[in-house]
């Protein structure tokens, strides 16, 4: 759930990390602080020319604040929870990035025939994994078909600059609106003139140009753990985003079954299959935020077929017993094939 970006007095902790002496001609500037219930990292190679860290700072958290703003499910008086508010048969006009979000969601829920849907919180509600839940259980048939009849992308319409429910519905950005974050922070970093940077929002990663030693940026790709997790794959990024999805930190367990917070909002039940992550790595982070849940949801079989028909650079990695075993995308294995 996206949560007030703030929660308290807000802060921006600013580090510099120099590589060699004092003030070098290049060194890495941090930025980081509490965001969307989580934290973000920002690292930016400053030297001379560029923004002084507190000003890109002040950047950063007018984007952050705006999001909120808008998007927050958590704030009552954001552009989201307003519309959430009206009763069926509403329209409210809304800023244009809400438009443009729900209208990608809505491309998704169409291309996963509702599987996923930005209108699935009282699902998430039912089998405990909202924000708010104090209980997780498994509910009645009855139950689920009591939560579907509340949802329904199909339900949810733009008109111009006006967004209209049919029904009463609870609509949930969380799945693209980290990505369109750190698009819209890696978009005013372009204009401010930063050319290297990596920006890290709730889990959300983009990364362009070389560190000051003129190494690439280089990110992990982790194997689901219970514990500390191992790395399975380095990969080194350019103007690229990744997101990795999984089941494995928000789950239940009820009679020796496991249920996890991944809930196929067509049949109103956590997805049964044994795809425990999804890693997807693209050119936009709206994308590959939204598209790791996309994936996560489909499976192994499903979501294979989906990336090949949506040349999408995905790495599956699946539960085997005790052990996982990795899948990659055609795309994945021609844009970072194994040894470099």
């Amino acid at each position: 759930m996206l949560r007030n970006l703030l929660q308290g007095a807000g802060f921006i902790t600013v580090m510099s990390l120099a590589l060699a002496g004092c003030q070098p001609a290049e060194r890495i500037e941090v930025l980081s602080g509490p965001t969307m219930g989580s934290t973000y990292t920002i690292k930016y190679v400053a030297n001379s020319t560029t923004p002084a860290a507190d000003a890109a700072g002040v950047a950063v958290q007018e984007i952050l604040d705006e999001v909120d703003r808008q998007m927050s499910t958590w704030r009552t008086d954001s552009d989201l929870s307003r519309f959430n508010r009206l009763p069926a048969g509403s329209c409210r006009q809304m800023p244009a990035a809400v438009i443009g979000l729900v209208s990608y969601a809505q491309q998704l829920s169409a291309s996963t025939d509702g599987q996923f849907d930005i209108t699935a919180g009282p699902l998430l509600k039912l089998w405990g994994f909202d924000a708010n839940s104090r209980q997780q259980q498994v509910p009645t048939d009855e139950q689920i078909g009591q939560a579907l009849a509340q949802t329904g992308y199909q339900h949810l319409h733009i008109s111009g600059e006006q967004l209209c429910k049919d029904k009463d519905l609870q609509l949930d950005l969380s799945s693209v609106a980290a990505g369109y974050a750190v698009d819209r922070i890696a978009a005013r970093f372009a204009e401010t003139g930063l050319s290297s940077y990596m920006i890290e929002v709730t889990g959300e990663l983009y990364a362009v140009g070389k560190k000051p030693d003129g190494s690439p940026w280089r990110i992990g790709i982790e194997l689901p753990a219970e514990g500390p997790l191992t790395a399975s794959r380095i990969v080194e990024i350019d103007g690229l985003a990744v997101n990795t999805s999984g089941d494995y930190r928000n789950y239940f367990e009820q009679d020796g079954v496991r249920f996890s917070h991944v809930i196929n909002a067509r049949s109103g039940k956590p997805v049964t299959h044994r795809v425990a992550a999804v890693t997807v790595i693209d050119s936009s982070t709206l994308v590959a935020d939204a598209l790791g849940t996309v994936l996560l949801l489909l499976g192994l079989e499903d979501g294979m077929q989906y990336s090949v028909e949506h040349d999408v650079a995905a790495m599956f990695v699946e539960r085997n017993g005790d052990n996982f075993v990795v899948h990659y995308s055609p795309r994945f294995i021609s844009d970072f094939p194994e040894g470099e």
